[in-house]
């Protein structure tokens, strides 16, 4: 069981380190970012600098092991929008071969971070959002 733990850790690590240099990345180059931003959320560049805080305040969450079930749902429901708003659109309406095939590899990518984030979540026992008396 000791070994599962170590590797688990690890792995909570290295999902740490990628999330923190995007949340990095959006305050380096936030022009960059700006175009992600859909056109119908007023804010703009504001957009950009918020996910940038909230990825390094997941990564630190994580790297930390405090407030780790809140972070690993709010950064699931983050992404989850992210496919919903962002990449999906993006590859439904991709003019071009390459542009879809970003936005899908942006789907994928995506949505299997959801799935570490609510893994991750569901195994932070020791922290309770008391959502249900079972949890």
């Amino acid at each position: 069981m000791k070994q599962y733990h170590v590797i688990s850790r690890v792995a909570i690590y290295l999902l740490s380190i990628v999330l923190f240099v995007f949340g990095v990345f959006h305050f380096i180059y936030p022009r960059d970012m700006l175009v992600f931003v859909p056109s119908f959320m007023p804010g703009g560049i504001i957009w950009v600098y918020f996910v940038g805080a909230a990825f390094i305040l997941v990564a630190l969450s994580f790297l930390t092991n405090k407030m780790v079930k809140l972070a690993g749902y709010v950064l699931a429901i983050m992404l989850i929008i992210f496919v919903l708003t962002i990449h999906l659109p993006n590859y439904m309406n991709a003019g071009d071969k390459e542009l879809r095939q970003i936005s899908l590899i942006n789907i994928l990518k995506d949505t299997a971070i959801v799935g570490f984030a609510l893994h991750i979540a569901a195994g932070a026992h020791h922290q309770k959002l008391h959502l249900e008396d079972s949890d």
